[in-house]
């Protein structure tokens, strides 16, 4: 058995970003999904090592960690090669800041989408607005994005590295919602590249058959919303997402249905 165990679900970004940082290590691990994901009532482990209940975590030997720029960074620290990182502190920070827009605003728009087109959430007039909105947000982003691309072949710069590992999860997945970046751009190019590295196909090709497997039980994953057993998790800025992009019934709605939750630190 594998010395590393990421405890994930294959279509949270953020347990990709992991995934991709230990592949590209050469680091071997075993990739498990916790029990009773989605309900907010975790345990063993996978509960003791993160007290939000929350994918990803990391356990190596004595040592488990929660939150993936966490994890990447000790990972990057206890494997060293080959770097991920650039190799000057402006460019470092750089990256850090991709790291930072995609963790927050970016992982905020594909979440909220997937409320709305997956789950349910809104239907008529109110989706078709939250789902007009996300895209215009999806577009800024990537605009945003694009001049990090001048004079790079990659995000991280000369090499592939954690500029590229921290968007890319979350780029593929605007792809499924029809919000891939324009044709024809530094973007498209850029992810058309690090689609076919190794790493990053693995942890796409796992996301996509997780999506697929889910879009045939979206009638049960729906009752089981309806019924409070599976409850989606509102935090910081999916929240924010949400109400400031006119989907403040949304939430309203889940509070009264008691089917969406927020973090809750269980400590010792």
């Amino acid at each position: 058995m594998a010395r590393v165990r990421v405890y994930e679900h294959p279509l949270s970004p953020y347990a990709q970003k992991v995934k991709i940082a230990l592949a590209e290590k050469g680091v071997p691990f075993e990739a498990r999904m916790p029990d009773a994901i989605g309900t907010g009532t975790v345990g063993g482990e996978f509960a003791a090592a993160n007290p939000r209940g929350e994918v990803p975590v990391l356990v190596d030997g004595d040592v488990a960690l929660f939150d993936s720029s966490v994890i990447v960074a000790y990972v990057e620290e206890r494997w060293p090669e080959p770097p991920l990182l650039p190799g000057t502190p402006a460019e470092r920070a750089r990256v850090r800041t991709l790291e930072e827009v995609m963790d927050t605003h970016y992982e905020a728009i594909n979440w909220g989408l997937a409320e709305v087109l997956a789950f349910g959430r809104a239907q008529g007039e109110l989706a078709a607005r939250l789902v007009a909105r996300a895209a215009a947000q999806t577009a800024a982003l990537q605009a945003w994005l694009e001049p990090h691309l001048d004079g790079r072949e990659w995000l991280n710069g000369a090499a592939f590295g954690m500029g590229d590992l921290c968007v890319a999860p979350f780029v593929n997945g605007s792809l499924g919602f029809g919000n891939g970046p324009k044709p024809g751009t530094r973007l498209a190019r850029w992810l058309a590249r690090v689609n076919e590295r190794p790493s990053v196909a693995a942890a796409a090709g796992a996301a996509r058959a997780a999506a697929a497997e889910a879009a045939t039980s979206l009638g049960a994953v729906a009752e089981q919303i309806a019924s409070g057993r599976f409850k989606r998790e509102y935090r910081d800025h999916r929240l924010e997402w949400m109400i400031r992009s006119g989907g403040l019934d949304v939430v309203l709605e889940g509070l009264a249905k008691e089917n969406i939750r927020f973090v809750e630190f269980r400590g010792a």
